[in-house]
């Protein structure tokens, strides 16, 4: 007996320590299934010449919407295409709508693709290309830096119409890549070297927010180390208008009336967007601004309902369950949801009932509050849920909830004292109450695919590790500011915009904004080096790069190839051994390597600093017009400059969609009766 003890007992030591590593595992299993996702970095292009985040904010703070009428310049028949009668094949009764301007424009050189390959993309692909290079700025990468990188890719994207009926020769060859959807995500990985996954999903107007939910999944798994994810929409003929239109869907003025007691029909529109995901852990590790973590998302099907294409309420309320059940939250720890809504008699109020059934029941903190920025810059489709997701990163960031518009009237059609839910028909304050703000987003597909996803305010950053920084910042009385641009005329343009910058933000600290270009952008080919030691002598030195004028602080170069031995700035130091003087030489000779193509270790500079995000203006591309639907770019196969002032968004000669606050009519905006 005593001997089957002694042989019993080192085996079930070993038991105990298995089921130890095993618990130790599910532990770290879920806690990998549940960790949150940061957002850390965010681009966008909608109506109204929006091209950033901030832009964007401004617009739906201000209460503005950025509805007008059918482009001039995609080769539409606008005088065939509009008639009244809803019955009219061909036509549409309506002719307003949310358009990008930019929805032709490219910088091709840029991304080192020529004029024929550029005119047969579809302009979502270009778009998403921009985005992306911009997202990683903003996120205080290089992208050039993620050649190699297990980053992925999840677009949200909607079938193509770009080149439809037009007969193209010269392009033929590359109309298939150009034109592909898989190829929208393949294109980004390939263009920035990704080899995480690349995906391209189509669930029709809920494709941008669950490309985000299956970007979020990829990161809790392992399968990528980042993420863009969001999508793009651009209407490049008017078959969207002309079928909604017989089956009577769309709104006679091109407005989404969410939730309103006016509500007639979608108000349809074109944008995309980008989100940088990452898992907050790494996050943290890696010194990225949070901007706000995704706590959790869901998604399901409408299955068997009412219709193909009719919402489902059971449906959308349980995909909202399942997503509070993921983050293990109550309805009462989300303050506000961010409303599909398209304002149609039908689907307003399957979509009120659900958010009132999942969220306005047994709240104890307090009304949800329920908004749409569709009803600021129209229904963006395969762009829309990404859009409410800026929309609420920055009303977390600036503590306010924006108005609805066309919503003063809530619909007679809801219940609205079924539930603790209050309409946004004004803006109200979203002040911190001990908690993390936090929102609901919804998207919901014609495909019957829905979405929702839990956002919350970010957590405040871990303290710098005082360990990791390597060495004290030198005494230097000058700064390098390093800016760099694949053309001359684009170097100017960065100039411009990092001078505009400066002048609005004198908040920022030059050595912070010194860092940032040093250390989180790329060093492309034309390159300018300024030596400043206070801000007006770098305004002084950025107003003489854009004026093309020598000064003697201004460096520049264009590289072609460099042969050199890549120097570190720790010489700095070590050549001037403690002597201002010599220190300062020793960066002058540092500077004007770099701008000759050499790779310089600028880290010693700044040691610490480069762990600070220091938002700077990304970007400025020079863009060219590519649309394959209008004669002479169909004719030619190649690209129309549309020139400009640096820093300036860049126009095709077509009139600016008019931004217009609430209570201006809507006949202010167009000669044509609505």
């Amino acid at each position: 007996m005593v001997d089957s003890d002694s042989k019993l007992l080192p085996h079930l030591k070993r038991v105990m320590v298995e089921l130890q590593e095993t618990r130790a595992q599910l532990r770290a299993l879920q806690r990998r299934d549940s960790e949150p996702i940061a957002i850390v970095g965010m681009s966008c292009r909608y109506p109204g010449g929006i091209s950033s985040p901030d832009e964007l904010w401004d617009l739906v703070a201000a209460g503005e919407e950025t509805i007008g009428g059918f482009p001039a310049d995609r080769g539409w028949d606008l005088e065939r295409l509009f008639d009244p009668d809803p019955d009219r094949p061909g036509t549409s009764y309506a002719r307003h709508g949310g358009f990008l301007e930019s929805a032709g424009e490219f910088d091709a050189d840029f991304f080192d693709i020529d004029s024929s390959e550029a005119l047969a993309m579809d302009p979502q692909q270009r778009l998403l290309l921009e985005c992306a290079w911009e997202a990683f700025e903003d996120a205080g990468i290089d992208p050039e830096s993620l050649v190699g990188s297990r980053a992925g890719v999840f677009a949200g994207v909607t079938a193509t119409d770009y080149g439809l009926g037009v007969d193209a020769p010269a392009l033929e060859s590359q109309r298939l890549t150009g034109g592909s959807a898989s190829i929208l995500s393949g294109r980004i990985a390939y263009t920035f070297g990704l080899e995480g996954p690349a995906v391209s999903i189509d669930t029709a107007c809920s494709s941008s927010l669950v490309a985000i939910h299956l970007a979020s999944q990829a990161l809790r798994a392992g399968e990528c180390s980042l993420a863009l994810a969001g999508g793009a929409t651009v209407l490049s003929t008017p078959i969207l208008f002309i079928a909604m239109s017989r089956q009577r869907a769309v709104a006679p003025d091109g407005r989404c009336k969410s939730f309103g007691e006016d509500a007639d029909g979608g108000g349809f529109s074109e944008g995309a967007g980008l989100l940088l995901l990452e898992r907050l852990s790494d996050a943290h590790a890696h010194n990225h601004r949070v901007l706000a973590v995704l706590r959790s998302s869901a998604i399901n099907q409408d299955g068997a309902s009412n219709g193909l294409t009719t919402h489902s309420g059971p449906a959308q309320e349980e995909v909202i369950a399942q997503a509070l059940r993921k983050a293990g939250l109550s309805p009462g720890d989300v303050d506000a949801v961010e409303a599909h809504s398209i304002g149609t008699p039908l689907g307003d109020p399957i979509e009120a009932q659900a958010i009132i059934s999942a969220y306005g029941q047994r709240r104890a903190d307090g009304a949800l509050r329920l908004g749409t920025i569709k009803s600021n810059i129209g229904h963006t489709q395969a762009a829309s849920g990404v859009a409410g997701v800026i929309k609420m990163v920055m009303a977390m960031r600036h503590g306010l909830l924006p108005k609805t518009l066309h919503a003063e009237r809530p619909s007679p059609r809801v219940d609205w004292s079924e539930g603790d839910v209050q309409l946004l028909n004004s803006p109200a304050s979203w002040p911190a109450n001990g908690r993390p703000r936090r929102a609901g987003i919804s998207s919901f597909g014609m495909s019957g695919t829905n979405a929702h996803a839990i956002l919350e305010e970010a957590p405040p950053a871990p303290e710098p590790d005082a360990g990791a920084e390597h060495g004290e910042a030198l005494a230097l009385s000058l700064l390098p500011f390093l800016i760099s641009a694949k053309s001359p005329e684009a170097l100017a343009a960065q100039a411009d915009r990092l001078q505009r910058h400066l002048a609005r933000h004198p908040e920022v600290e030059l050595r912070d904004a010194a860092a940032a270009l040093a250390l989180r952008r790329a060093h492309l080919s034309e390159r300018a080096a300024l030596l400043a030691c206070d801000r007006e002598e770098l305004i002084a030195g950025l107003q003489s790069l854009i004026d093309g004028l020598p000064q003697a602080s201004l460096l520049q170069g264009t590289v072609t190839y460099a042969d050199e031995p890549a120097l570190s700035a720790r010489g700095v130091q070590e050549s001037a051994h403690g002597d201002p003087v010599l220190a300062q030489d020793a960066l002058r000779a540092l500077a004007r390597a770099h701008v000759r193509g050499v790779a310089v270790d600028w880290s010693p500079i700044f040691p610490g600093d480069g762990r600070r995000h220091t938002p700077l203006p990304t970007y400025a591309f020079q863009r060219r017009r590519y649309w394959i639907h209008t004669d002479a770019g169909a004719r030619e196969g190649a690209g129309e400059k549309t020139g400009g002032a640096p820093g300036e968004v860049q126009r095709s000669g077509r009139a600016h969609p008019t931004r217009t606050g609430r209570n201006e009519s809507f006949e202010a905006n167009t000669k044509e009766p609505t």
